[in-house]
């Protein structure tokens, strides 16, 4: 399996396919063992993608401090240095968004174009859901919460309507947290991102992003709310924005979503292809 040691960290990763280079940067309780994940995305066929468990999560170590999001975003620079990628595009992805901007911020140098999917700036520009206020909540209870907090459709008339299609929903949330069972660590790990989470805020500074930005998002969305990525597109002097139709998951629910992001990340004379 393909681990790597970067700054203070040993980071578990994947890379897969051909083309361009995509860094993905994952969401909140990211971890590639779950499935389906970016590599069986329509993307896998496009691009050379790499992905990686995030520090506190999935196989990645869990150092025992307080995580940034400084920390985030310089994790994924050291990364890419030692897979031998001095630049790519980067697509980040909710709580991946937010790290995507601290990197962008950060390692401009390192970035071509950049997606951002359903995330926030924080700040004066608004911030995602404070997920790090749900952790006390029991696992089937936050897991059903949250059901209606990523796609304001999917309201108490909805869920009472819908109990088949909410217990799937219910019962895929929970095996996420399964994947971490046996992990003595993961509990703190996840805490740890979702407190770095709770004090990003990059608004003030994003007028500093110079590549060329896709903000892309769905109109349900109630963690990352739409008038949030508005408040992000008139920040960023080379953005783009469009709203797909679905909420947080709109990547899965927007059939659309996929190839508009695979346009904007059209391959680029000047970018290294991996070998």
């Amino acid at each position: 399996m393909p681990f790597v040691s970067v700054r203070d960290i040993t980071l578990y990763y994947e890379m897969a396919g051909s083309g361009a280079r995509l860094l993905f940067i994952n969401g909140t309780g990211g971890d590639l063992r779950a499935r389906p994940n970016i590599f069986q995305s329509p993307l896998g066929d496009r691009f050379t993608l790499l992905a990686h468990d995030q520090r506190g999560l999935g196989q990645s170590d869990k150092p025992d401090c307080d995580y940034r999001m400084e920390d985030y975003a310089d994790d994924a620079a050291a990364l890419m240095t030692a897979v031998g990628w001095d630049r790519a595009h980067v697509f980040g992805v909710s709580f991946g968004g937010m790290v995507a901007q601290h990197l962008a911020l950060r390692h401009p140098e390192r970035i071509d174009r950049l997606v951002l999917a359903c995330t926030s700036a924080g700040g004066a520009g608004g911030a995602s859901y404070p997920l790090h206020e749900l952790q006390d909540m029991p696992p089937a209870q936050r897991a059903q919460f949250l059901v209606a907090i990523n796609d304001t459709r999917h309201d108490a008339a909805w869920q009472a309507a819908n109990p088949d299609t909410l217990r799937r929903m219910i019962d895929f949330r929970l095996a996420m947290g399964e994947l971490s069972r046996d992990d003595p660590l993961a509990e703190k790990g996840a805490a740890r991102q979702l407190n770095a989470r709770a004090g990003h805020d990059t608004y003030e500074r994003l007028h500093r992003i110079t590549c060329p930005v896709f903000l892309c998002g769905g109109r349900y969305d109630g963690l990352a709310r739409p008038e949030n990525m508005t408040a992000m597109a008139a920040r960023i002097p080379n953005a783009e924005l469009r709203f797909f139709e679905g909420g947080h998951l709109f990547l899965l629910q927007d059939a659309a979503a996929y190839p508009a992001i695979a346009e904007f990340l059209r391959d680029d004379d000047a970018q290294a292809v991996a070998g």
